[in-house]
């Protein structure tokens, strides 16, 4: 039993080691101790498990601290207040608000003096710069707010090592950005292209807020309709889009006769690929370890471990930003998985005796599992919980998965076939889509609010 769980308690020591440096931070010398005691579990065989828990843990704590150092460390703090000619990248989607666009981005120059700081870029509603460009423009350093009506942006953008907001105009695109960073940009764009040919509006937003988490087509009143409805985790990119992307690789390697050996490979490939095109979002690089492990474990005839693998993603999240367990999207992406790990099992032994289809069995039972977890989750961070979710997930649960893959199956064809990804996105959105827009009928007093702009634009007595 023991050496079936700590490689997972080793991993876990580690995860709980990176959290801690968020409330006291150690010092090098910590090191030192790590290192008595790995030579005390080599001398001791019998102390060797705890005692590389508890070096574990406080690598774990030593690196975090180290990590948290570098975030905390800005040279355009000093020259907030200050304007200046700036050239930054853009490193991440564009955000639209009333009053501006929003985005991730990379100052290499600030008033001719060289750099390397990520900053949060505002430009003038209009016209979006694409991901990756290379910007120049005139621009004033500003101090991120404080706690305001409940949120704290300064805090918020100080746990991703930003602590400058830099407002600019009349911005001109200068080069793109290259290396990995350059290679996920190309990646996202092709996705975005690929998976809604001939799609345009709010029915292409929607689609590009499944897949790729972009919200930026889509209109407030749409918006409130998918929260209204306790599904606006839709247009956010979940661990989900991986595991039907993986899926999808292996099905088409089954359905070309191509062997388990390469489709694997390719497999791990892909789920790569999609990451980077995603980003760092939690939910997607907790699923892409979990994929990329799960194939290399049949790669190499080892057993998969789903907790084993959920804390290595975990770990790897932490690892780059201790903080991050701050985030509610980290916090509900781990509560939500390891309640399906928990909870499904026993309510579908529940959910037995009633006379429903089994597919319905299974969404009540992966949608009440998850609302029960991540409940306390959202009532903490927000200060509401959509009691209508439960129904309204089971509802939409036969859709999204198809919609998914028919999505994913169409950006990876369109290389090499463009009319049938043309065909799979006319599937996806005649067909699927229409189910998605149904859950905004009336139902007893509540109206479910949906995907209405995914369908031709009527209601739902109208059809």
């Amino acid at each position: 039993m023991i050496e079936r769980v700590w490689p997972t308690a080793l991993v876990v020591a580690a995860c709980l080691g990176l959290m801690l440096s968020n409330a006291l931070r150690l010092a090098d010398a910590a090191l030192a101790g790590v290192g008595l005691l790995l030579a005390a579990s080599l001398a001791a065989p019998r102390a060797r498990v705890p005692a590389s828990v508890v070096a574990l843990l406080v690598a774990g704590w030593w690196w975090g601290s180290a990590r948290l150092d570098v975030l905390d460390q800005s040279v355009l703090r000093s020259y907030v207040g200050r304007s200046g000619d700036v050239e930054a990248a853009v490193t991440g989607p564009v955000r639209r608000t009333m009053f501006a666009l929003r985005m991730p981005a990379d100052v290499r120059r600030f008033a001719g003096a060289r750099l390397h700081e990520p900053v949060l870029l505002e430009l003038p509603l209009g016209r979006s710069p694409p991901q990756g460009a290379i910007l120049a423009f005139r621009a004033t350093l500003v101090a991120p707010r404080r706690s305001e009506n409940g949120f704290d942006e300064s805090g918020w953008l100080a746990r991703r090592g930003v602590h400058a907001i830099v407002r600019g105009s009349d911005w001109h695109v200068v080069g793109r950005r290259g290396g990995l960073g350059g290679l996920s940009d190309r990646l996202r764009t092709h996705v975005a292209r690929s998976i809604a040919p001939g799609l345009e509006g709010e029915r292409r937003a929607v689609l590009a807020g499944i897949v790729l988490g972009e919200d930026e087509g889509l209109s407030d009143e749409l918006q409130d309709s998918f929260k209204a409805a306790g599904l606006y985790h839709l247009l956010a990119v979940s661990g989900q889009n991986v595991a039907f992307l993986a899926a999808a690789v292996l099905v088409l390697a089954w359905l070309l006769g191509i062997s388990r050996l390469p489709a694997e490979a390719v497999a791990i490939g892909v789920v790569v690929a999609y990451v980077l095109a995603v980003g760092w979002q939690p939910s997607v690089v907790r699923a892409g370890v979990a994929g990329v492990l799960a194939s290399l474990a049949w790669l190499v005839s080892r057993p998969r471990d789903r907790w084993h693998f959920m804390a290595l993603g975990a770990a790897t999240l932490l690892a780059w930003t201790p903080a991050t367990v701050f985030e509610p999207g980290f916090q509900l992406s781990f509560a939500a998985v390891a309640s399906i790990f928990l909870l499904v099992p026993r309510l579908n032994l529940v959910l037995e005796g009633y006379p429903l289809p089994r597919w319905l069995r299974e969404a009540l039972a992966i949608s009440i599992a998850c609302g029960v977890a991540t409940a306390p989750i959202l009532w903490l961070q927000f200060g509401s919980i959509q009691v209508y979710s439960l129904l309204a997930n089971a509802l939409v649960t036969l859709a999204i998965g198809p919609l998914l893959g028919l999505a994913l199956l169409g950006a990876l064809l369109s290389p090499l076939a463009p009319a049938a990804a043309l065909g799979l996105a006319w599937v996806s959105v005649r067909l699927f889509a229409a189910w998605l827009s149904g859950t905004r009928c009336n139902m007893g007093n509540v109206t479910l609010l949906s995907a209405s702009a995914m369908n031709s634009g009527r209601g739902c007595g109208s059809r």
